[in-house]
């Protein structure tokens, strides 16, 4: 059975995958397809675990490829601390210009970036919940209660391995964004 930790990004979804990394009865990963086109992208081993925000993109492509035949998760982190960090990362590709520039169509000056930001975050968890409205395997967590959510994940998928060590993965801030970045 396959698992997809569902995201809108900046939630704990690199620390999601490294935790599981402590799982033996499932490989995992993050982001581990997104350079994949066409159909390759979904061929995911069996017994997978899959943490990808841009998983978010192709959701129909999911529900064609493994519909109520996996276990989804949806990661949720609270609104205005995840839309601070979508605030912060304007790199030149960074998905929250796109959205501003290319699929909202030019509404993204350094004004509105984070007027940007929240309305992204707020489509992509709406357009999770939507996607697993008819799913029976979902569970919710929580990236401000991750280690009892992640207790109740880790039963929920009747996970085997190190847990001692999986949940203090949670206690380290991966892919957390640096203020001092020189670019």
């Amino acid at each position: 059975m396959n698992v997809f930790i569902l995201s809108t990004g900046r939630s704990g979804s690199m620390t999601f995958a490294i935790a599981c990394k402590h799982i033996s009865n499932y490989s995992s990963s993050h982001e581990g397809r997104v350079h994949i086109l066409g159909d390759k992208h979904f061929d995911y081993p069996n017994n997978h675990i899959e943490s990808d925000s841009r998983l978010n993109f192709f959701l129909g492509k999911l529900d064609e490829e493994y519909g109520d035949d996996a276990i989804y998760i949806h990661l949720q982190r609270n609104l205005n601390d995840c839309v601070d960090s979508w605030s912060r990362r304007t790199q030149e590709f960074d998905i929250i210009r796109v959205w501003g520039h290319s699929v909202m169509v030019r509404c993204s000056d350094k004004e509105n970036y984070k007027k940007v930001a929240e309305d992204y975050v707020k489509t992509m968890n709406s357009n999770i919940r939507l996607f697993l409205k008819d799913k029976t395997k979902v569970m919710d967590f929580k990236l401000e209660n991750a280690k009892q959510d992640f207790k109740k994940f880790w039963a929920f998928i009747k996970a085997e391995g190190d847990f001692s060590v999986a949940i203090k993965e949670w206690d380290i801030k991966y892919n957390a964004y640096i203020k001092d970045l020189k670019r």
